[in-house]
């Protein structure tokens, strides 16, 4: 593996992540409302429930909704909210292929673009917003080896060097505990000011 990512803990889930570019993605679009290595571990659970070494994003899209929400609920369940997250998943992928002929990597790839232009193409994605955009970008430069002109400048706070925001900046259990305190404070920083 060229670039070995190292944020869930498992050595199959990780290997997944590192090496399928729509694992990745799905990963990061799972990354809400559950801890970040649950999300993250998504990808290889959903891939070992359909049988396959990869995912594909055609063969996800096309799949039963009933069938893939229900494989989304088997225990253990790759998300809190296995109905919701099985359609954001099968739209993600079904963008994937019709916009990107089923490569997620062409996202950041395709045309040789900028920053600016993967940050656009990542929030114009199902589920999707700006501030996964950033994260992911910022994912793909300190982690993945993919540098666009700009992408730190375009992933905002989350591309600084050093910073200890987001799932970006894990590369070891220390990392993951430093961005959980990061996060931690600055939840409480903002319920202070509401206050």
């Amino acid at each position: 593996m060229e670039h070995e990512l190292h944020l869930t803990g498992d050595a199959g889930a990780d290997a997944l992540l590192s090496s399928d570019p729509l694992a990745l993605m799905i990963g990061m679009l799972l990354d809400q409302q559950v801890a970040m290595e649950t999300a993250f571990a998504g990808p290889k659970k959903i891939a070992d429930r359909m049988g396959r070494d990869r995912l594909d994003a055609a063969e996800i899209a096309g799949q039963a909704p009933e069938a893939f929400a229900e494989l989304f609920s088997q225990t253990p369940a790759v998300h809190r909210f296995p109905g919701a997250m099985a359609k954001r998943v099968q739209a993600l992928c079904g963008a994937i292929v019709s916009e990107y002929g089923g490569r997620a990597d062409a996202v950041w790839t395709e045309g040789g673009p900028d920053g600016k232009e993967v940050l656009k193409r990542l929030k114009a994605l199902p589920g999707y917003g700006d501030q996964k955009a950033k994260i992911f970008l910022a994912l793909l430069g300190k982690q993945m080896g993919a540098r666009p002109e700009g992408w730190r400048e375009a992933a905002g706070a989350y591309g600084e060097d050093g910073a200890r925001r987001s799932i970006a900046d894990v590369v070891d259990d220390q990392t993951l505990n430093e961005v959980r305190e990061t996060k931690k404070a600055m939840k409480a920083a903002a319920k202070a000011k509401k206050s």
